[in-house]
């Protein structure tokens, strides 16, 4: 099951993220991982979780950073729900619209869609996007 590190396949855009080339409304980052809000968001809070180790899918995570992938979503999904309003955070892994694992958080209440709207065609809101990451920021 080998590792799969970023120089054996093209850097993704969460490796371009992490390695500060692309911007990123960031709420948690620790030597293993990071958290920053997606910029599509199904609502306030949607959260992603990624290991700084890019491998496509989850379960091909070395042990270590799958506990630590695991361990970020646990303290960033209780930020979340203490902070938005919201009975429950989602739990949503799709594993393919990016090729790096990553998990994503997503706030709500019984009833309400864990699903995205399709809203991909509209520019993101990255001052909404700023105040939320401000709310969640775990120091």
């Amino acid at each position: 099951m080998g590792e799969q590190y970023t120089s054996c396949m093209e850097p993704s855009i969460f490796t371009k993220i992490i390695n500060g080339e692309l911007p990123c409304h960031k709420v948690y980052e620790d030597e293993k991982t990071i958290a920053f809000l997606t910029i599509d968001p199904v609502r306030d809070g949607h959260t992603l979780v990624v290991p700084k180790v890019q491998v496509d899918q989850y379960i091909d995570l070395a042990n270590e950073d799958y506990d630590a992938l695991w361990r970020t979503v646990k303290l960033v999904a209780a930020k979340i729900r203490s902070e938005m309003g919201k009975e429950r955070v989602g739990v949503v892994i799709k594993g393919v619209d990016v090729p790096h694992a990553h998990v994503h958080l997503i706030p709500f209440n019984d009833g309400e869609s864990l699903r995205e709207g399709g809203g991909h065609s509209q520019e993101p809101d990255h001052e909404r996007l700023a105040q939320v990451a401000d709310r969640l920021r775990i120091s």
